[in-house]
């Protein structure tokens, strides 16, 4: 691959790979650093690229999930290494974190949900605009399993993010008597 490929190349996709990273971690500064390790990562490794073995498309949404699972790893280690310290220091209280915008809370947490094999393909698929049969070539799963997980995860979120009262109500229309609390 010859620079002006390469240029082509990021060009083509970082915009959707951006996307794709923000889905996926919910962070747009470090979506910003996980591109820029994505594309430094195939700059590195373009000599070894394979058209044979996957399109480009492809092999850099490979590059970026081992980014975000690199992050990951690290980010674990050091939040283990953060509550260990926090054990032996006195904690803080008077510290409080931002509020954060209330429809990111919600999708965020109805995203926690779900697996993180869910979470993945749809941070691929609606974040990176992979199509699902990309995503299947991508993870080297059959397509009807990524298209069972797609469904089933976009079900969940569906669930989730609807109103309690409209659930209830979609309930009690479908002949499903509305939930009824006993307190003890």
């Amino acid at each position: 691959m010859r620079d002006e490929q390469f240029e082509r190349l990021y060009e083509q996709h970082a915009q959707r790979l951006f996307g794709f990273l923000v889905y996926r971690c919910g962070n747009r500064a470090l979506a910003e650093d996980l591109v820029a390790d994505t594309f430094e990562r195939a700059l590195r490794g373009r000599r070894l690229f394979d058209r044979r073995k996957a399109s480009e498309k492809t092999w850099l949404y490979a590059i970026a999930l081992n980014c975000l699972r690199d992050h990951a790893r690290r980010e674990a280690a050091e939040t283990r290494a953060l509550d260990r310290s926090r054990a032996l220091a006195p904690a803080d209280e008077s510290v409080t974190a931002p509020a954060a915008v209330e429809h990111r809370d919600d999708l965020h947490s109805a995203l926690a949900t779900l697996s993180e094999e869910e979470r993945e393909a749809i941070a691929l698929r609606f974040g990176g605009d992979l199509t699902v049969p990309e995503i299947a070539k991508l993870k080297k799963e059959p397509l009807a399993r990524v298209e069972g997980r797609v469904y089933r995860a976009l079900r969940k979120l569906r669930d989730q993010l609807r109103e309690p009262a409209e659930i209830e109500q979609r309930k009690t229309r479908s002949g499903t008597p509305p939930l009824v609390r006993i307190s003890g």
